[in-house]
């Protein structure tokens, strides 16, 4: 099956789908180190901000993919459709679905969505697909119970078109692999990354200590041990014992975008390699050496978890096959 990758930051989605017989015919991303990056890694470079793309010019395609923005939608109050997405990025999705047909749409986005606008965000969007022939189904997943070892929630849209399948779609279920943190970190890791502060306090965690005595699946999710200065946003130390947090793009703190962590007895932020690994990247992917460290972590934050999106993909194609 041929996809276009839209939104296709780091090309997580691309990743997935290409290692289940999948061709990426069409990719589209505005952010320079996004689009470098992905360059590095795929061999080309996406075509830049998708609302001055030339429709007629991308491929034909079996599916469409992106983790569009999530945005508002200036809502009619009569129909709530097609007509009421415009001005937004989801609508530059709309207008090549209303194009190209595509028979699948397989769409990401925050957990936030959800209830953004009241719902009429979600409402709206799934108005416009099915205006435009789709049965819609959407799920808030968490890449916790998928196999990495990251708290991430996200909400996942899947459109199938009515005049090709009228199968019902079910997102997979909680495969809940025992890997945490730990599984994933880099020996010999550069003093850069280390958080040196005096105001570091630690809690006592029994949790911690009686870890093994219990079913590993409760600890599919960040164990927070200690605080730097007040604990704010980016303050606060967790074990590798358990999952990061949610990588972020623009997290505040000293240890912001990725969370603090105490390795080998000293509290540190996760490195790039970290961020892929949390993420689900392969090992052979990597950043070119012109990105800095705050880039790389904006892309790891901004991107989606690999195996999340092939596991959606697999369940895509039993259903349609």
């Amino acid at each position: 099956m041929k996809f276009i990758d839209l939104f296709a930051g780091m090309g997580g989605f691309r990743i997935a789908l290409e290692r289940n017989e999948s061709e990426c015919v069409y990719s589209s991303e505005w952010d320079k180190y996004a689009q470098i990056t992905y360059k590095n890694n795929f061999g080309e470079l996406p075509e830049g901000d998708i609302t001055k793309v030339d429709i007629s010019k991308i491929p034909d395609h079996d599916i469409l993919c992106g983790g569009f923005p999530c945005q508002a939608f200036s809502i009619s109050g009569k129909q709530g459709g097609f007509n009421d997405a415009r001005g937004t990025l989801f609508f530059e999705i709309a207008k090549i679905v209303k194009k190209k047909k595509p028979k699948i749409i397989f769409l990401e986005n925050v957990k936030n969505l959800g209830r953004h606008d009241n719902g009429k965000t979600l409402n709206t969007i799934e108005n416009v697909l099915n205006e435009l022939g789709y049965n819609i189904f959407h799920k808030l997943l968490n890449s916790s119970h998928y196999g990495v070892p990251q708290n991430r929630q996200r909400i996942f849209i899947i459109g199938l078109k009515r005049s090709y399948t009228s199968k019902e779609f079910e997102f997979p279920t909680p495969t809940c692999e025992e890997v945490f943190l730990v599984d994933v970190l880099e020996n010999n890791v550069p003093h850069h990354f280390l958080v040196d502060r005096v105001d570091i306090t630690f809690k006592e965690n029994k949790l911690l200590s009686e870890l093994d005595l219990f079913d590993k699946k409760k600890y599919l999710r960040p164990l927070r041990i200690g605080t730097i200065s007040k604990g704010g946003q980016g303050e606060r130390i967790y074990s590798p014992k358990g999952h990061s947090i949610t990588l972020s793009a623009y997290g505040g703190g000293i240890a912001g975008k990725t969370g603090a962590y105490l390795i080998n007895n000293k509290v540190r932020q996760l490195t790039p390699r970290e961020c892929l690994r949390v993420q689900g990247f392969p090992e052979d992917y990597s950043f070119p050496h012109e990105i800095t460290k705050s880039q790389a972590y904006k892309m790891c934050g901004n991107s989606v978890s690999v195996p999340v999106i092939e596991k959606i993909f697999k369940k895509i194609q039993e259903t349609i096959f």
